[in-house]
């Protein structure tokens, strides 16, 4: 009897562990699905600054499943989802899910396609491109920062993405060229380096400016004889990309 009673103990303990967890990952859809409706609404008002009025269903589609509360600390998992960007320690942020969504759209990428990210991060702005992309390789140069977004991205099975340790200034020379480019944190100037790595027809994504000014979102596009053309597309704020050059 009593060996009966102790399996029925631990069945009702593993019904009540599956329904919580059930109930959580309930209440994260529902917050990632808020997330998204909200980013619909920054869309509109910015129509005019990012010359359309709306993202890719695609990728509209994957921010309302890429898990952002498994990128941010434990402390932040309750505002996972707030459309704003959020601290994750090391001096660096998560971005503004408005901005994720808007940089993948800008980068029109094709599912052959190899991306190249400068500022790793927590591995989120990876993770949501991975769901687009062939390969997507991201270079952080805090290295802790990249241990640990290395084994986040391993435990969540994401496979195609290589997180690299260094200084993303200089791009990833051994991986080059890229079919897009796209940077998550303020350069004060368009690096060379990641020019000279886009292949051409590729497009570049990147914040410029400093901290104490006014930075804007840039859209960098190299044609098929290798000539470049720039645009801005919104005033943004990031936070700087460091290295030797920064």
């Amino acid at each position: 009897m009593k060996q009966q009673q102790w399996w029925l103990w631990l069945i009702g303990l593993m019904l009540l562990v599956s329904t919580g967890w059930a109930g959580q990952e309930d209440t994260m859809s529902r917050a990632r699905q808020q997330m998204v409706k909200e980013i619909e609404q920054d869309v509109t008002v910015t129509s005019g600054s990012i010359g359309r009025g709306h993202l890719s269903r695609e990728i509209m589609r994957i921010m309302g499943e890429v898990p952002r509360h498994e990128f941010v600390p434990g402390n932040k998992q309750d505002v996972a989802y707030v459309n704003a960007p959020l601290p994750i320690g090391y001096g660096q942020t998560i971005s503004q899910p408005y901005i994720v969504a808007l940089m993948t759209d800008l980068l029109a990428v094709s599912k052959e396609a190899r991306v190249l990210e400068v500022g790793a991060g927590s591995g989120y702005q990876a993770a949501v491109l991975s769901h687009l992309v062939k390969e997507v390789h991201s270079i952080e140069i805090i290295p802790q920062l990249a241990k640990e977004c290395r084994q986040r991205l391993a435990r969540l099975g994401y496979t195609n993405i290589t997180v690299h340790e260094g200084d993303g200034y200089y791009g990833l020379e051994q991986e080059a060229p890229f079919d897009a480019i796209i940077v998550t944190a303020a350069a004060s100037t368009i690096p060379p380096p990641l020019i000279a790595q886009l292949k051409k027809g590729g497009r570049l994504v990147i914040p410029v400016g400093t901290p104490f000014a006014v930075q804007h979102l840039m859209l960098v596009e190299k044609d098929d004889i290798g000539q470049i053309t720039m645009r801005q597309v919104l005033p943004v704020q990031f936070v700087p990309l460091t290295g030797t050059r920064e």
